[in-house]
């Protein structure tokens, strides 16, 4: 099959890129190579049809679209940012450009996609309360964030709450800019499908690392940032009290979530529409994970610092279950294995 993968030389990208030509696909590039995601050219992955142009073009994205297949819909503004003044660029570029690609592939006939989303569409993780089950906590507050409090209370009693893995049937409660977006991204990609017959395979991504992660970047993730910390000789700088539980899962392992989406599509019906989750199963913490890169590259220790950004959360832990019993997919990328190969791995100039 003849792929178009958005956002191709781009981390996840190029290797989803490098993936699909592996299985023997024809692949085609869409890709801007915006400024905020490459300070420098990207090497093109071997064997790519490469189209440099945005994916808010609609001439660009019909003349892409020729011959396609299938789409990987991977290109996005990701990340934080810095502040709400970002909102508009992050809704240009993942809303409205989803709005424009999924426009042209019903003029062009393309009824496949594979949706890059996130696990930021849950917003707080699963939680149980010991007296009243199954809780969803509220935002944490300025005034408990500043005090030190970063678990998130019962909202009925105020006990302390366990954490536990979310599956994709959980309550959605984007709960910053980027997270409204990319539920944004689902909903219009849903809505494409019961409109044409077409048939979504949306991939949550935990919190993806690997080779060719971008460096120094407000955009970046944790592990990038730690990871350009130690290349630089200074200490990881741990946000809150290094406790928050993510899923770090491996970028090959991401990529392998994509062949096997797309070797799933087939088998939904016509304007059908299914999330997935793309988690290792491996919950560790935020300072587990910073401590595991420091010792792997003998670096500094990390330091924590108490700070917190008000957009994050503090659990959010992936059941995979649904894309291995579905689709056949498992990671094979153990976080030790997968943090040591991280650490001395080459990293992006942007």
């Amino acid at each position: 099959m003849l792929i178009l993968v958005t956002g191709g030389a781009g981390f996840i990208g190029s290797h989803v890129v490098t993936a699909l030509t592996g299985a023997g696909h024809e692949v085609r590039v869409l890709d801007a190579l915006l400024p905020a995601a490459h300070r420098t050219p990207p090497p093109i992955p071997d064997g790519a049809d490469f189209r440099q142009a945005d994916v808010r073009d609609a001439a660009a994205v019909a003349e892409a679209l020729r011959g396609v297949d299938a789409v990987c819909h991977q290109a996005a503004m990701v990340g934080l940012g810095k502040d709400f003044a970002d909102a508009p660029a992050y809704v240009g570029c993942n809303d409205l450009g989803a709005a424009v690609l999924l426009a042209g592939m019903a003029e062009a006939g393309v009824r496949r996609l594979v949706l890059a989303s996130s696990m930021v569409v849950y917003g707080e993780g699963r939680y149980e309360c010991p007296q009243h089950g199954a809780v969803r906590p509220g935002p944490r507050t300025v005034a408990d964030l500043a005090a030190g409090r970063f678990e998130p209370p019962c909202p009925q009693c105020g006990e302390p709450l366990a954490s536990g893995l979310v599956a994709e049937d959980a309550p959605l409660d984007p709960r910053n800019v980027y997270a409204a977006t990319k539920l944004a991204q689902e909903h219009l990609a849903f809505a494409w499908a019961r409109a044409v017959g077409g048939r979504v395979a949306a991939l949550r991504y935990h919190n993806v690392y690997g080779p060719g992660m971008p460096r120094d970047t407000p955009y970046a993730g944790v592990a990038s940032l730690f990871r350009s910390a130690l290349e630089r000789g200074a200490a990881p700088r741990v946000f809150e009290d290094g406790g928050q539980r993510r899923d770090f899962v491996h970028v090959r392992d991401v990529s392998g979530a994509n062949l096997a989406a797309l070797d799933g599509l087939p088998g939904l019906p016509e304007g059908t529409t299914r999330a997935y989750n793309v988690g290792s199963g491996e919950p560790h913490t935020v300072g587990e994970m910073a401590a595991a890169l420091a010792e792997a590259h003998g670096g500094r220790a990390p330091v924590v610092t108490g700070e917190y950004r008000l957009g994050d959360v503090r659990h959010i832990t992936a059941s995979s279950r649904r894309l291995r019993d579905e689709l056949g997919w498992k990671p094979e990328v153990v976080f030790g294995e997968g943090m040591a190969e991280f650490a001395t791995a080459s990293l992006r100039a942007g």
